[in-house]
């Protein structure tokens, strides 16, 4: 699928989670919280799967094993 530029939409959202949004990201418009919100979405992704990657390499050792003592 392309990417598209900015487009405008008709979303129904709950006030109050964009409210709280806005405040714990520290935005100034509900627009820009949205696509801070959605950036953290696919940031978030990127760091489990690379989590995923490092932990099959055996790079990272588990501390809280009972074999790490």
């Amino acid at each position: 699928m392309p990417k598209r530029g900015v487009v405008r939409k008709n979303l129904r959202l709950t006030q109050a989670k964009i409210d709280k949004a806005k405040r714990i990201l520290g935005t100034r418009t509900e627009t820009e919280t949205i696509e801070q919100a959605l950036d953290l979405v696919a940031f978030k992704k990127e760091v489990v799967e690379g989590i995923g990657r490092l932990a099959g390499t055996k790079s990272v050792r588990d501390i809280f094993s009972k074999d790490a003592a």
